[in-house]
């Protein structure tokens, strides 16, 4: 069995075979004269061969020149065939560039192998030309402009790198005296520490400022051990005894203290014989209290705080009592309380001075590596300071010495090149190959720009994607005697199409878990066979034992129900209303079919769809349901107009019929979208018209067979395919 491609292919080759036919003949006859016109003579042609190699200069003195010599080997063929160079050449010939540029061919060298890890570094150079001595002249000023053009490339290489250096040179400069400025500067704040670490100062520091401070704390202890001692003699503090020595060392509080002394005593003597208001008593006692203001500023002058908080005097002239031998005391004493000062701060700074020696001892090891990369860094600047300068008159000197790459090994050779005309057999038989490309491929074309399907396949794959359930394929009916407005239905439950229908019918009941007692047909677009599948099935309802109506509710039409020998009512096209209400006339029993009756049309109407709305015919649908085991209801195409639609509330699902060779695929699948949009979907499956496949005949003798079949002849021929649309057309 061919594949579904295939099968598409012939029929659309059947279709337009003459375009194929024709498209196939304009190419042999294109490719006929093609090979006439050139069957006569080929002037020769010239080619010009020349071969470049690599070129091996002198020896350099430079690093950078070898380098630069060897990239300018890598050519290809772009660089060789510059604008430039291919301009250039034309010029001095007098020829066209872009001439030029199209009859100039470049072998380059072939890529080191494993075999040949060092192939000839050659490039071959060939022009092609109807004039020998223009091939040979165009040649070698191309090779000229290629070695030329070689030279330039590696004075630009070196141009470039020079100006590169030149450009990298100062910012570098920059960064190399920032960096020695950075470890000047460091050496200059850090660099006598660094210098004491290396050499031991640092350390012999702390343990000098350690045996210091051991020194000054044997000292204190000796001052404050005599300290004691004199404190215990005198009974009284340092600053106690500073005060007293002072008081007692000054003249002044001496003689102060004489006389207020001479006057208590004339005070007291006097103070026995004379009253206290006593004029000499009186003068006493102001010259008292004179002396003791004048005893205590002068106290104050001596021991400071300009008379505040001035001690009284009676305290006074007890300080200032001390014996010179007390006195002497007193200042050793003070000696010492300032001596033991003075080496509590020594210490403090000794032990200040030891802190600071430590601390830079901690921070040692972070400033030695700051050093340390500051060193590196003048370092790399400075290495990297010199290498530029070093590249840069390497640079300078390879520019004196720059060459080309290439040289011209062998001057262009001329040969004469002599065209053989092609042969006649060859274009001819090329054509029509060709020819047979075209045509096939056109065919294709159309094939795939063709919406609709053509096999059975097409339709199942359709499906399949869509998840929609296949209920049956049904043939192709016979349709030999028929008139033009009948359609072939089966007559007998013994023919061999009656098992597909059968086998159809089985199909639906077994959908769902209720069976299927109002079922509606109808189909994406006209003439895919609906109206001939619903008059089957019904008949194969009714040969099954079942009690069956099939309703025509397609109202745009007219009846079909003479194909059943059953008369449409006249009067139903102009009261249809009256037509449904009444059961009796408009239910009518098919004859020579047991159990089947059949509901004629009452189209053509206008206002099929305010019809098909009518409480009138859905009475008839639902007490239908009720008297018939099955009703089969052929609705029109969802193309035409939304009837099925109205109808299906009605009923118990619809099913859609597809027909290879008229089913757009496109609209089959807008109408399953269509109806699988809502959750419960009514579409109940597909049903394949038309499908060409081998029916087997029964063996019985031809007179019966013409009985059981509506017509049982040989395959239909094309001619009558044709013609089947108009039989099927619903």
């Amino acid at each position: 069995m061919a594949p579904p491609i295939v099968k598409r292919y012939l029929i659309t080759l059947d279709r337009h075979k003459v375009l194929a036919l024709t498209s196939f003949a304009v190419i042999v006859g294109v490719s006929g004269l093609v090979a006439v016109h050139s069957s006569t003579p080929i002037p020769p042609v010239y080619q010009a061969t020349g071969v470049l190699a690599s070129n091996n200069p002198p020896a350099a003195f430079s690093t950078l020149g070898t380098q630069i010599q060897e990239q300018g080997k890598q050519l290809n063929e772009e660089i060789l065939l510059s604008e430039k160079v291919v301009t250039a050449a034309a010029q001095r010939v007098k020829a066209d560039p872009k001439e030029v540029l199209n009859k100039v061919k470049i072998r380059l060298p072939k890529p080191p192998t494993k075999d040949n890890p060092d192939p000839p570094q050659i490039i071959q150079v060939s022009y092609t030309d109807s004039d020998g001595r223009q091939a040979g002249e165009t040649l070698l000023s191309l090779m000229q402009g290629m070695v030329q053009q070689s030279r330039e490339i590696n004075k630009a290489r070196l141009t470039a790198t020079i100006k590169a250096l030149n450009e990298r040179l100062p910012p570098v400069k920059q960064e190399l005296q920032a960096a020695e400025q950075k470890l000047e500067q460091y050496n200059r704040t850090r660099g006598p520490v660094l210098l004491a670490a290396e050499d031991d100062s640092l350390v012999k520091g702390i343990v000098g400022s350690q045996q210091q401070q051991q020194q000054l704390q044997l000292q204190i202890q000796g001052v404050e051990t005599q300290m004691r001692s004199l404190i215990g003699k005198l009974g009284l503090t340092p600053d106690q005894a500073y005060t007293s020595s002072a008081l007692s060392a000054d003249p002044i509080i001496q003689n102060l203290r004489a006389q207020i002394l001479q006057n208590e005593t004339q005070l007291e003597i006097l103070s026995r014989d004379l009253r206290p208001e006593h004029p000499t008593i009186v003068e006493l006692r102001k010259k008292q209290q004179a002396y003791e203001e004048l005893l205590q500023q002068r106290a104050s002058e001596l021991m400071g705080g300009n008379g505040v908080a001035a001690p009284l005097p009676s305290q006074i002239r007890k300080d200032s009592n001390l014996d010179p031998a007390r006195q002497q005391l007193a200042n050793s004493l003070v000696s010492l309380q300032t001596q033991r000062e003075t080496l509590i701060q020594q210490l403090g700074a000794a032990i200040k001075y030891e802190k600071e020696l430590r601390q830079e001892y901690a921070k040692l090891p972070n400033r030695q590596l700051e050093q340390a990369r500051l060193q590196q860094e003048v370092q790399l600047k400075r290495t990297l300071y010199d290498k530029i300068q070093a590249a840069k008159v390497d640079a300078q000197a390879a520019e004196a010495e720059t060459v080309s790459s290439l040289s011209i090994a062998r001057p262009p050779q001329v040969k004469a090149e002599i065209q053989p005309s092609p042969s006649i057999v060859l274009i001819v038989g090329g054509g029509v190959g060709v020819a047979f490309l075209v045509a096939g491929g056109l065919i294709f074309l159309l094939s795939a720009l063709d919406g609709k399907v053509y096999t059975a396949e097409e339709v199942r794959s359709l499906l399949t994607q869509q998840d929609v359930p296949l209920l049956g394929q049904l043939p192709i009916l016979p349709t030999f005697d028929l008139d033009r407005d009948e359609i072939p239905v089966l007559k007998s439950s013994h023919s061999p199409y009656a098992e597909f229908y059968e086998r159809l019918r089985s199909n639906l009941r077994r959908m769902g878990e209720a069976p299927v007692k109002v079922l509606l047909i109808s189909s994406a677009e006209d003439q895919e066979g609906k109206t001939v599948t619903a008059y089957n099935l019904a008949v194969a309802s009714a040969f099954a034992g079942k009690r069956t109506l099939l309703v025509e509710a397609d109202l745009r039409s007219p009846s079909q129900a003479k194909s059943l020998r059953v008369a449409p009512d006249p009067d139903a096209n102009v009261e249809p209303l009256r037509y449904y209400n009444s059961k009796n006339e408009c239910i009518r029993l098919v004859p020579d079919i047991e159990n089947l009756y059949i509901v004629p049309s009452a189209g053509p109407q206008r206002q099929a769809a305010a019809i098909i709305e009518s409480s009138e015919l859905r009475r008839l649908l639902e007490d239908a349901r009720g008297r018939f085991d099955l009703v089969v209801l052929d609705a029109p195409a969802l193309s035409r107009c939304n009837d099925a639609l109205l109808l299906e509330p009605y009923t118990d699902g619809m099913v859609l019929v597809a027909r290879p060779g008229y089913t757009q695929g496109s609209m089959l699948n807008e109408a399953i979208e269509q109806l699988t949009e809502e959750e419960e979907s009514p579409l109940l499956g597909v049903i394949i018209n038309g499908v060409d496949q081998a029916i087997p005949l029964p063996s019985e003798p031809p007179e019966k067979v013409q009985t059981l079949l509506v017509e049982e002849s040989e395959p239909v021929a094309e001619t009558q395919k044709e013609d089947t649309p108009t039989k099927l057309r619903r």
